[in-house]
């Protein structure tokens, strides 16, 4: 049995059910469930798998409002700015970007004013120079993964 391309199985196999049992990731691919738990804790030592937690839908429990917040930032203080904006609890993602601005942050709002709210506090911060922020009028694919390319010749 080669196990050529296994990893990538496995954590396809993941996307595709998270709550997966060892033994039913063992059948699927064809390995022993020894096999199976060998590699995810390998997966999860290199810190390819970072953690098993749930898909929230966000609208269904009431912040329908998406925000993405472009910042211009004074450039010593980028590393502040990113951690504030990391540390609060409804921005779901924060990049360092190229470009116009220095910062992109996606936020998850209950409603218009309290999305308000939060950018006129962000504003307050002396570092940052610009901002621009548009609202997503509808999010047409959103937190999506991909499934990893296996070699089916190696296969």
């Amino acid at each position: 049995m080669t196990y050529e391309n296994l990893d990538a199985k496995l954590v396809n196999a993941l996307l595709g059910d998270g709550r997966a049992s060892l033994r039913s990731l063992a059948e699927e691919l064809d390995v022993s469930v020894t096999t199976v738990s060998n590699h995810l804790s390998d997966l999860e030592e290199e810190g390819v798998i970072e953690g098993y937690t749930p898909r929230v839908d966000y609208d269904a429990v009431g912040y329908d409002v998406t925000a993405v917040i472009q910042l211009q930032v004074e450039g010593n203080a980028l590393p502040d700015v990113t951690d504030t904006l990391r540390d609060h609890r409804q921005m779901t993602s924060v990049y360092e970007v190229t470009g116009d601005y220095d910062v992109i942050a996606i936020g998850k709002f209950e409603n218009t004013d309290g999305m308000n709210d939060q950018i006129k506090e962000l504003l307050t911060d002396p570092d940052i120079k610009a901002s621009n922020t548009s609202v997503v009028l509808n999010a047409v694919s959103e937190n999506e993964q991909f499934e990893l390319e296996v070699d089916e010749e190696a296969a």
